[in-house]
């Protein structure tokens, strides 16, 4: 054919594919215009096994209308636009935004009971000030939240003997942002009980700063505090600060929790005669990290108890900073201290620095552990395990019995991945908030560095350096901006067309993607039996590119080439009934010589790094891309 004839000829074809697809949409009530319109065109233009796109990638796409994506768009590089219309974008195109506080509750004059409050952004300013005696109790407070902030500031000022109660505060919450700015001012008397308190929260940040200021004989106790949480920060600022006859409790605080620090800065400053206690604070955690900067700075006859603090943990750091330094006649005890199952590290950095008639007693303190400036006046070692000790009875035994567990089913070997296998499910649920992609045509023009984060926060309003906003941000751009590892490749999408490049750019055109399916609930934290199980690409070993959710206002993704992998499908059946419960992908990973010694696989199947193959489900919401069959 006619050189010319042919060009006319793909024209026509390609003309006639559009209209076509615009009747489809015309007939559907979809606008062709629309960015998920434009969507559909990009995946049948890219994606060359005719297949169509999947309803778990396609539910991602963005809701916007014509009219609203080409406002937006117009905007979208102008960061004081875009955030001065910030509710708005945040309600139409579907994202993670935190809400605007609303207005401080009516000062009440009686006791009030805030069961199964649902407000997720309650503002309770001056709450509670000058009140007598009385209690105020939130219990099952947003519970199941999305994004719960709360400012608790100047509550309970000048009160007296009035009590308050959090009490399954935010569990199961999504992402919890909680301020408590002078709590309990000059307050005599009276608790404040948290417990339960974000409980199950994927992502708490909570600032208590000068809590419970000038205080006397006021008593605070956190139970079950952040239990079984993941990647949070708690802050305890200049806390108790000229308290007289404080006492604080903590007991379960952060227990079974991953990835949550806690900082106490100037905790119980000048206090007189506080008492804390931390009791199985940090149990079974996974990589805490602790500071202690100035703790009880100038306190006097402070009493603290750290009794099997951090115990069973796996790794963790923590620092001790000018600990009671400056203090009077102080008695601070470490019982049964630091037993981790993989050994952290502690500094003691000029603790107890100046102090007068403290004393500061160890007794079966773990290892890995370092005192610079430490004032030995007054201070006992009892069974002290120390770095050139690690050979040790009490550590090796320690070791074996101590281990931190890993969720059953987390992890497992390929030989379970045959028909009639029963085996454990993990809780493979999506705890990630609702969120939608944003159209290319918008993310393409937003800020995305870390030199331009201030921009970044001042799009979607993320506040000081402390906010759970900015810290979503600045995690998301270390991942995204950290060097790849070795064989790795690997890159971050806020789109749907980028993952698409990205998937065909390593694995070619002819790709299936494929996710958990979505009645998750059905087979979570139980046993199930395995059937039609099969082996993508024949079972072969292969390469596929795995994308895991980030945590950040519109839908992001983290994707990376993973090779040498066996990638499974299969059905889920209940033992006793055989009814069909779910349809699940699995990926085995066959060479893990370069993981960490310390990765949780090896801790769950008894293993170390290239002695073993790791297998594990793809999890409701992400997904893995591998060449069709």
């Amino acid at each position: 054919m006619h050189p010319a004839g042919a060009t006319a000829l793909s024209l026509f074809l390609l003309l006639c594919s559009i209209t076509s697809l615009n009747v489809v949409f015309a007939a559907a009530g979809e606008s062709p215009l629309t960015p998920m319109a434009s969507l559909m065109r990009y995946w049948n233009n890219h994606i060359s096994n005719n297949l169509t796109m999947p309803d778990f990638l396609l539910k991602k796409a963005s809701p916007l209308t014509t009219i609203q994506n080409a406002a937006f768009s117009k905007i979208a590089a102008d960061p004081n636009k875009l955030s001065a219309n910030l509710p708005q974008f945040c309600s139409q195109a579907n994202l993670f935004c935190f809400p605007d506080l609303v207005n401080s509750p009516d000062n009440h004059t009686k006791d009030v009971n805030f069961q199964n409050y649902k407000d997720d952004s309650g503002n309770f300013t001056n709450y509670g000030t000058n009140q007598v005696t009385g209690n105020d109790t939130f219990k099952t407070y947003s519970e199941d939240g999305n994004a719960v902030l709360g400012s608790f500031r100047r509550y309970s000022r000048d009160s007296i003997d009035h009590n308050d109660g959090f009490d399954s505060y935010a569990t199961n919450a999504n992402v919890v942002d909680q301020s408590f700015n002078t709590y309990g001012t000059s307050a005599t008397g009276g608790k404040g009980q948290f417990s339960n308190f974000s409980a199950g929260a994927n992502m708490p940040n909570h600032k208590f700063q000068t809590y419970s200021d000038s205080a006397d004989h006021r008593s605070q106790s956190f139970t079950v505090y952040t239990d079984s949480a993941n990647s949070g920060d708690v802050k305890f600022a200049s806390y108790g600060k000229h308290g007289n006859g404080d006492s604080n409790s903590f007991n379960g605080y952060g227990k079974d929790s991953n990835v949550i620090g806690s900082s106490f800065a100037n905790y119980g400053e000048k206090g007189n005669a506080p008492n804390d206690t931390f009791t199985n604070y940090g149990t079974n955690t996974n990589v805490p990290k602790n500071t202690f900067n100035t703790y009880g700075n100038g306190a006097n006859g402070q009493t603290g108890t750290f009794t099997s603090y951090r115990d069973q943990a796996n790794v963790g750091d923590d620092t001790f900073q000018n600990y009671a330094s400056k203090s009077n006649s102080s008695d601070i005890k470490f019982a049964n201290y630091g037993q981790s199952f993989n050994e952290g590290t502690d500094n003691f950095e000029n603790y107890g620095n100046n102090a007068t008639g403290s004393k500061l007693g160890f007794n079966t303190y773990g290892v890995n552990n370092s005192f610079t400036g430490y004032n030995k006046v007054g201070s006992t070692f009892v069974s002290y395990i120390n770095t050139t000790n690690t050979n040790s009875i009490a550590t090796e035994g320690r070791r074996v019995n101590n281990k931190w567990s890993v969720e059953p089913g987390k992890f497992f070997k390929e030989a379970m991945l045959i028909d009639g296998s029963f085996i454990q499910m993990p809780d493979i649920r999506d705890k990630m908030p609702k969120r939608s992609f944003l159209p290319r045509t918008i993310v393409s023009k937003l800020p995305f560095s870390t030199s331009k984060l201030n921009e970044m926060k001042k799009i979607f309003r993320a506040g000081d350096n402390e906010s759970s906003v900015s810290n979503m941000m600045i995690e998301a751009l270390g991942d995204c901006e950290r060097a790849a590892s070795v064989g790795e490749t690997k890159k971050c999408v806020a789109s749907i067309e980028d993952m698409i490049d990205f998937a065909t750019s390593i694995l070619g055109r002819n790709v299936v993607v494929r996710s958990m399916a979505m009645n998750v609930n059905r087979t979570y934290s139980r046993k199930v039996v395995l059937g039609n199980v099969k082996g993508i690409n024949g079972g072969k070993v292969t390469k596929s590119v795995s994308c895991h959710q980030s945590l950040y206002p519109y839908m992001l993704y983290y994707c990376h080439s993973v090779p040498n992998v066996r990638v499974y499908e299969a059905d889920m059946f209940d033992p006793e009934t055989n009814e069909k419960l779910n349809h699940g992908t699995a990926i085995c990973h066959l060479d893990t010589s370069a993981w960490s010694a310390t990765h949780g696989a090896f801790i769950a199947l008894g293993s170390s790094p290239g002695q073993t193959e790791v297998c594990h489900w793809i999890f409701e919401g992400d997904m893995t891309w591998a060449t069709a069959d």
